[in-house]
């Protein structure tokens, strides 16, 4: 499978809005209506100083789509989706080495990118691991789903130095005396 990233274009809007509303997105927070994703891309939400879309291309198809968020920052974050049909092939961990090498190179300032997924995305958390991410935080029940329930939000980062160096510098979990 060849994968390519392609950035984001406003003549992509119905692309976009057809991708975000077209597809299940379960540990995705919030609902996407079409008129409101079209909307946004309209008044430039997906594209501007703060904010870059790509699209993540498997032999050609719109497969994925990576959203990098809060750029002038020091610490980014980012949204993954990859589609239904594509999940389990490795497009999320080739997506998360892309964007990682792509905000370390492209961004001098940027120390650290953080993720979060719901704690039952066990997909997500694998990419994460795999990736050279840390778990930082556990967000208790803060993740409000489209059932109802409330789930645990977990956060991962990555390190420049680690990013640099092929290594994982894990937090500190017993910092707290007794």
């Amino acid at each position: 499978m060849r994968i390519d990233v392609s950035r984001f274009s406003p003549g992509d809007i119905q692309l976009l809005v057809d991708f975000l509303t077209e597809e299940e997105w379960p540990f995705h927070a919030g609902t996407q209506d079409r008129e409101t994703v079209r909307r946004r891309a309209v008044e430039g939400l997906y594209d501007n100083e703060e904010t870059r879309t790509f699209w993540v291309l498997a032999d050609g198809q719109h497969a994925g789509l990576v959203r990098l968020q809060d750029l002038p920052d020091d610490t980014p974050m980012f949204d993954l989706r990859i589609r239904q049909s594509w999940r389990g092939r490795g497009l999320g961990t080739a997506a998360v080495a892309w964007l990682t090498g792509y905000l370390f190179t492209e961004f001098p300032q940027i120390t650290r990118i953080e993720g979060t997924t719901r704690q039952d995305n066990h997909a997500m958390r694998a990419v994460f691991r795999k990736s050279g991410y840390a778990k930082e935080a556990h967000y208790r029940e803060a993740w409000p789903g489209q059932d109802g329930i409330r789930y645990d939000s977990i956060g991962y980062a990555i390190l420049r130095r680690d990013w640099l160096s092929g290594t994982v510098t894990l937090p500190d979990w017993d910092d707290e005396s007794q």
